[in-house]
């Protein structure tokens, strides 16, 4: 049987693969939370990884960014937020 045009195998998908170790208590979850919403491992792993990764570089770009946004009389949140609401 041939792959149709939407039909993608794992070497079409030009991903790479990644062995991490869990802890019992965590794979347990993780096993948990794949079975309650009909998900992989693999794409539950990728979703949270994803997110953790904004969530680091937003954080990264947010420390950068303070001083000038400091210097500026942006203090808080609610001091950005009183300008652009």
């Amino acid at each position: 049987m041939q792959a149709g045009p939407d039909c993608h195998t794992m070497y079409d998908m030009k991903t790479s693969a990644v062995t991490i170790r869990l802890e019992p208590q965590l794979q347990k979850l993780l096993d948990q939370v794949c079975k309650q919403s009909g998900r992989t491992r693999s794409d539950v792993l990728r979703d949270a990884l994803k997110r953790q990764l904004s969530i680091l570089r937003f954080e990264q770009l947010r420390r950068h960014i303070l001083p000038f946004a400091e210097a500026r009389g942006y203090l808080t949140d609610e001091d950005v937020f009183k300008d652009i609401s």
